[in-house]
């Protein structure tokens, strides 16, 4: 076995490159970028908890219903809790809604090859003629429009799906918090080493879809389709949310003829990691609603972190937004080194040099985004 080191990459990114290869991350390790991302995973994965169980909830009780206007409650709707919703003293689960629609839109993973497949179809037809034996109109609607019901259904099995993901993405984070205040996570590689421990151990478990009707279960998703968490969750997840995104409503033109949005899906650059924070706040930008969400769960000693800067708290969904951008750039280290062709340790130079290779694809699409800022 061949164990000659490679010669440093001439990548303009050629840092993190380096860093990856030797066992640090897309972040600089650092105590108080340790504070930071620790803190903020843990707001978030309380968050998650909350949008996973109520996309599942969605998936599995609001299913071909056409007009869910208490989708959001989770099945207890009283009037306080209504209340509550219009004065918005409550979860913003349209944040959720809003990952969900750029998975389904930017698609990817064996997901959504599944739902146009002809097994989904032939047992969304079961459900459609179940739930609306006797019902007139929407037998009319379902002959006429053949394709509406069934495109619903493939947004509720995205719904569920992105909810299981998101399941086992809370838990993650909580449980990283459980071990940074144990004093077992102490720098950024422990913090990289948990989530990609995390993804390995649960890359295989099967993401399922089942809805009940008249007592009558139908698999929509059933675990013979062989879809898992890592490659037909995680991985589009990270395409959809992380890189591309969608165009922020008010910040760019939708007119086709002011070109200011790419002409390619595979060229969106809307994502977590290259999202600019001061926009935050602002009217239709869906992070807003994330960085609103997570201010309200901000472990103390990250809250206080906050007051110790410049602008104190006037600027707090920035800095949550900041914070964020700088976790996802752990997360998505993990998920570079999970994905990788071979160990990042290896000593063997051809393998090197596919891992080289390998991150310097990755580099290419991080040439725009805000990795340099979160590092400064």
């Amino acid at each position: 076995m061949v164990t000659t080191q490679l010669k440093p990459s001439n990548h303009p990114l050629a840092e993190a490159i380096h860093r990856i290869e030797t066992g640090q991350a897309l972040l600089k390790d650092s105590k108080e970028n340790v504070l930071e991302v620790v803190g903020i995973l843990k707001s978030y994965g309380v968050v998650l908890d909350a949008y996973s169980n109520n996309l599942i909830y969605i998936a599995d009780n609001q299913f071909l219903v056409l007009f869910p206007f208490f989708k959001y409650f989770n099945g207890d709707v009283t009037f306080s809790r209504l209340l509550k919703h219009w004065w918005h003293d409550r979860i913003n689960y349209e944040y959720a809604e809003y990952c969900m629609k750029a998975m389904f839109w930017h698609g990817g993973g064996q997901l959504d090859a599944y739902v146009d497949s002809p097994e989904f179809l032939a047992v969304v037809e079961k459900v459609v003629q179940a739930k609306f034996k006797g019902n007139l109109f929407m037998m009319s609607l379902h002959k006429a429009f053949p394709d509406f019901l069934p495109e619903q259904m493939r947004m509720m099995a995205y719904y569920s799906g992105l909810g299981q993901f998101w399941r086992i993405m809370a838990d993650m984070f909580l449980s990283l918090s459980d071990r940074y205040d144990g004093g077992e996570i102490k720098t950024i590689p422990d913090v990289v080493q948990h989530i990609l421990d995390g993804l390995v151990a649960d890359a295989g478990t099967p993401i399922t879809y089942q809805v009940k009707v008249k007592g009558q279960t139908y698999d929509v998703i059933p675990k013979e389709a062989n879809l898992t968490f890592l490659m037909d969750t995680a991985v589009p997840y990270v395409e959809a949310v992380f890189f591309r995104g969608t165009p922020f409503p008010g910040t760019i033109s939708y007119n086709a003829q002011a070109y200011q949005i790419p002409y390619d899906q595979g060229m969106f650059t809307y994502g977590a990691l290259y999202a600019d924070p001061l926009p935050v706040g602002g009217a239709g930008i869906p992070p807003t609603l994330l960085m609103q969400d997570m201010r309200h769960f901000l472990p103390e000693y990250l809250h206080q972190f906050y007051r110790q800067s410049f602008r104190q708290e006037e600027d707090l969904l920035v800095q949550i937004c900041e914070t964020f951008q700088k976790s996802m750039f752990c997360v998505t280290t993990a998920a570079i080194k999970g994905l990788a062709p071979y160990p990042m340790d290896t000593t063997d130079l051809m393998q090197q040099k596919a891992n080289r290779a390998y991150l310097e694809k990755w580099m290419n699409r991080f040439l725009t985004s805000r990795i340099l800022d979160v590092n400064q």
